[in-house]
């Protein structure tokens, strides 16, 4: 089992890694993520483990940081995915979140995010986060809402046009 990189009271947030590959299948093909995210095309184990290696594994290496597992400390089950995105369209890192479906509105994506925010502006000394949400994802809103984020404009983004949040880090105490 992987170390855990952030702890939050009700969950812990780790590297993904090949052996998930079950996990992310799940969680790419359900309808949620297919409709707000996109469809990644992964549809069995050896394209999900693709997926990792391509997405979440290479970004740790080339920036430190990705999309994190997010597990329930109770009792170890893989609940979503929580983290930072590096793309060429955007200039800073956003905010990435998805759960499985039992595991929506319970306040696990506002909990991982804020974990995930803390550490971006904490360890990683980002300036800024930013986020994209899908139009009629209102749900997202909210939690970016929760989170101290506020919508930063929009964006044509791989021929859709999405909404922009954006949060500063704090100002450090003089």
């Amino acid at each position: 089992m992987a170390s855990f990189l952030l702890e939050t009271p009700r969950l812990r947030l780790t590297e993904l890694a090949e052996d998930d590959a079950g996990f992310a299948l799940a969680l790419l093909n359900t309808e949620g993520f297919l409709r707000h995210i996109g469809d990644r095309g992964v549809r069995r184990l050896d394209e999900a483990r693709r997926y990792l290696r391509e997405g979440p594994l290479a970004s740790y290496a080339e920036h430190g940081f990705g999309l994190w597992k997010v597990t329930r400390k109770a009792d170890g089950v893989a609940v979503g995915m929580s983290g930072l995105v590096r793309r060429d369209s955007l200039p800073r890192p956003d905010l990435g979140y998805a759960f499985l479906p039992d595991y929506t509105g319970q306040g696990l994506a506002s909990e991982a995010g804020a974990a995930v925010l803390a550490h971006a502006f904490g360890t990683l000394r980002l300036p800024q986060v930013l986020a994209i949400v899908s139009p009629g994802n209102e749900a997202s809103v909210r939690v970016l809402a929760k989170l101290g984020m506020r919508e930063w404009g929009l964006r044509d983004f791989e021929g859709e046009t999405l909404r922009v949040f954006t949060r500063e880090a704090e100002p450090a105490p003089e």
